[in-house]
């Protein structure tokens, strides 16, 4: 069926090819008493959310956009699972909506994408797919609040998911990979087929002092929820994160800013005792050409607090598993451990011709993904789009994390922890110190109208393990790799302006 509706979308494009006019679909700019648009701010603060526009300067638009994406994906591994081989199928079906809404003073965006896939594996069936991005900005003279927040319910993790799997190019914008791993955007890696809700709210609020001076403040709340098991029984850590920042930016030439900004992390697991914070603090160097280039450099110290809860016997001299059957009775204590390490992020964006190119780093301190309660995280990003021509576009795209555990799971808490839904199933109660996590792929995108877009793309994961994750050294599935082809094809249809 999905090619059958490929050829029918290829032969409406046999007649005329669209021209550049029918590419990209523009709605008519909204002007109006209550459509006045903001200033468009060139250089933003570096220690803010927002990012300076790379794309050439548009009018603002008021509009409303729905849209659908049907894709088929084959998959070398449908399980995702370690050690897994198990080929099948990935149909999905999504609906969208893109709302841009100006007024003098407020901007709204709204991306929201839903539908269902089906996985063509026994026990897994239908699955609802939802990723939601809001956006809600509020300007005055001089500075400015942004109110933000990212919603998804996804039956597998979002780190390196193929392309096309929850939409094309422009769906899902505003999605929790737009956001920084410090304040808990985002995937790590995963493995296996669990539904989960991953939610990140932040708040921002801009004010500038003078012409080359601002200060920024940010508070964030983000959460992972995991409901049931994988196909494996084994079950994940749900993980709830506050965030704070604060950060003084300074203009020293057009084009040139630095900003020092101090962060902090609280973190909250589903395992008990398990609970740290972070203290960060860092400063930023960013170079920034209006429309062609992005660069952003900062780095600083970070200081993590952990608190460990255990148990011991009364009687030091009598191990703990041994208490009772020598009559002991066990003490809760505390261990409080301290460790200095260093934060750190970069990101270059830059526009050559209609190239696009994006390379991000960042180094902080994260929840783990699930599978650790804690994570010393590198995470490496790199995206690259190149109109092939009128009609074709290519896609590439690269990522790869680096976790290393930041707490080792006491006894106590291996056995009393539990899934939001699963109480009496254990989370992976293992001795890997690092797992890594990455992915490449890349995608062909073809304009065949005004309305029909079809992609195929092709991607390969692998999460692995380091080789202390197997029990006292026997050899064990700790390597998932997975391959995906997907077929797919967008329907866009005219933007509906809103005056």
């Amino acid at each position: 069926m999905m090619v059958f509706a490929l050829g029918m979308a290829w032969a409406q494009d046999n007649q005329t090819p669209p021209s550049d006019s029918q590419a990209p679909q523009q709605p008519v700019p909204a002007y109006g008493q209550e459509n006045a648009p903001a200033p468009i701010n060139e250089n933003p603060p570096l220690s803010g959310m927002d990012l300076p526009s790379l794309q050439e300067h548009a009018a603002p638009l008021s509009y409303l956009q729905p849209g659908a994406t049907f894709s088929e994906s084959a998959s070398t591994n449908i399980g995702n699972t370690l050690g897994g081989s198990t080929f099948g199928s990935i149909s999905r079906g999504l609906g969208t909506l893109v709302l841009r809404r100006l007024w003098s003073h407020y901007d709204l965006a709204l991306d929201y994408m839903g539908g269902v896939g089906y996985y063509n594996k026994g026990g897994v069936g239908l699955r609802q797919l939802q990723d939601l991005g809001l956006e809600q900005k509020i300007h005055w003279k001089r500075g400015q609040l942004s109110v933000r927040d990212s919603f998804s319910y996804l039956p597998e993790g979002n780190f390196g998911a193929a392309y096309g799997s929850l939409g094309s190019v422009g769906i899902g914008g505003l999605s929790s990979s737009g956001f920084s791993s410090f304040q808990g955007g985002g995937g790590l890696g995963a493995f296996g087929l669990t539904p989960r809700i991953l939610n990140v709210s932040l708040a921002e609020v801009s004010e500038n002092l003078n012409p080359k001076s601002a200060v920024t403040a940010t508070a964030g709340y983000a959460f992972t929820h995991f409901y049931g098991n994988d196909l494996n029984g084994t079950s994940f850590i749900g993980s709830s994160q506050v965030s704070a920042q604060g950060g003084y930016n300074r203009i020293l030439t057009p084009h040139t800013q630095i900003a020092v900004a101090y962060g902090y992390q609280g973190f909250d697991f589903s395992v008990t005792g398990a609970a740290f914070h972070t203290h960060v603090v860092q400063g930023m160097y960013g170079h920034r050409i209006s429309g062609r280039l992005d660069l952003l450099l900062g780095a600083g110290p970070q200081l993590v607090l952990t608190d460990t809860q255990s148990q011991v016997c009364s009687d030091p001299t009598i191990p703990p598993q041994y208490c009772v059957a020598f009559g002991d009775t066990l003490m809760p204590i505390t261990s409080r451990n301290r460790r200095v390490g260093v934060a750190a992020q970069a990101r270059l964006r830059y526009r050559l011709s209609k190239n696009n190119l994006d390379l991000r780093y960042e180094r902080f301190a994260t929840s783990g993904g699930g599978v650790f309660a804690g994570a010393q995280t590198d995470l490496v990003r790199f995206d690259v789009e190149h109109p092939l021509s009128r009609v074709w576009t290519l896609m590439t795209n690269l990522g790869y994390s680096h976790n290393i555990r930041l707490q080792p799971l006491t006894q106590q808490q291996i056995q009393g922890c539990t899934s939001f839904q699963n109480p009496q199933n254990a989370c992976p109660a293992n001795d890997a110190t690092t797992y890594n996590s990455g992915f490449a792929g890349a995608a062909l995108h073809r304009y065949f109208s005004r309305q029909w877009h079809g992609f195929v793309s092709y991607q390969f994961n692998e999460l692995a393990f380091d080789h202390s994750f197997c029990v006292s050294g026997v050899p064990c599935n700790r390597i998932s790799n997975r391959q995906v082809v997907t077929l797919g094809l967008d329907w866009t249809p005219r933007p509906i302006r809103i005056d």
